[in-house]
């Protein structure tokens, strides 16, 4: 991989809004308290941990393509704008080409589900206003309008290492010259369909929402980090256990040492902890699990897990930062961030 390098970061998550407060939250290393939502036919209800309302409304929910858009949209522009500081303007007025990847698994699920209960209920009088809202490329295509960006844009639809495949991606992208820059964006928001599946399958994980986002260029001026590697996708197949695939994931990564950090995203799920826990049994530096503090937010927490390895090493407190994502139901996939060299 040509050398790429972080030039910006931004999240939304159950911390609040930016990353200052994820931070926060990710240095106290307590797990955030878990709010009920209700689901339909059941007296218990489920549990997540919801994103709180931002202290101020933000500018950008004023512009028209905002104005009714879902959650998931919303906390995507508003890492993305994070993330792209003092870029939003250099992208809007066209000096910037901007590329745009987001990842998602759960997607628009609120705005789908209000849209088929209301076909359910009565087909006739189902809101239009709404459908546009239940794709899966609604948070990408609201931000390209929002910068006016004509530049190169994908959506990707995976499990939690989608965000780190979207890195390797972006890239590509600048090393073929189809972008000056580019945002990975992984977003996700709750609803009690998402959470409900939750409970079936990983019933001691709390579902959790909001998005995280990395700004990568070429240029190595002001870089914050380096994306210093992506691993390959080591697949769960028949003929591959997600022991192994962890553990060919982890072989594709720098061993470690006492000043770096490794961030997982292991959550109290046997398969999934049994998996990341013995292909980095022998990490010799400091570790942190993000989706155990914010919840289970798919995409979202790998790209929060990169945020954080990338915000650590930009604050010297690590001198570099593995991620370690075995997903859900797809792959094992890492990621390298350290300090530039120049």
């Amino acid at each position: 991989m040509s050398r790429i390098f972080v030039h910006g970061l931004g999240a939304v998550s159950p911390a609040g809004w930016g990353v200052a407060a994820l931070r926060d939250v990710l240095e106290k290393n307590v797990p955030l308290p878990v709010q009920p939502v209700a689901r339909p036919g059941w007296e218990k209800p489920l549990r997540v941990r919801t994103v709180p309302p931002p202290v101020s409304r933000p500018a950008f929910f004023a512009h028209p393509r905002l104005r009714r858009a879902s959650a998931i949209a919303q906390y995507a522009v508003a890492a993305a704008l994070e993330a792209l500081g003092e870029n939003v303007s250099r992208v809007q007025n066209g000096t910037v080409r901007l590329g745009i990847i987001v990842g998602v698994m759960a997607g628009s699920v609120n705005y789908s589900r209000r849209f088929y209960e209301e076909v359910l209920q009565e087909p006739a009088t189902a809101s239009p206003l709404i459908f546009p809202e239940t794709v899966f490329n609604a948070p990408a295509s609201h931000l390209a309008a929002y910068l006016g960006s004509d530049a190169v844009g994908y959506t990707l639809v995976g499990d939690d290492g989608t965000f780190l495949q979207g890195l390797a991606l972006a890239a590509q992208w600048l090393a073929d010259d189809k972008v000056d820059v580019c945002l990975v964006i992984g977003a996700e928001e709750t609803d009690w369909i998402a959470a409900d599946v939750m409970n079936l399958f990983r019933r001691d994980a709390v579902h959790g929402a909001g998005a995280g986002a990395v700004l990568l260029g070429k240029n190595p001026g002001g870089a914050l980090a380096e994306l210093s590697a992506v691993t390959d996708s080591f697949l769960f197949t028949q003929n591959q256990t997600r022991v192994e695939a962890a553990r060919q994931m982890r072989g594709q990564l720098p061993p470690g040492a006492p000043d770096e950090l490794l961030c997982t995203g292991a959550q109290p799920i046997p398969f999934t902890v049994a998996a990341e826990n013995l292909a980095w049994e022998n990490w010799p530096g400091a570790r942190l699990a993000p989706p155990v503090i914010l919840g289970e937010a798919f995409v979202a927490s790998a790209a929060w897990q990169c945020v954080a390895a990338g915000d650590a090493v930009r604050q010297n407190k690590f001198a570099g930062a593995n991620v370690s994502v075995v997903g859900v139901n797809q792959q094992a996939i890492g990621a390298r961030f350290a300090r530039p060299v120049f």
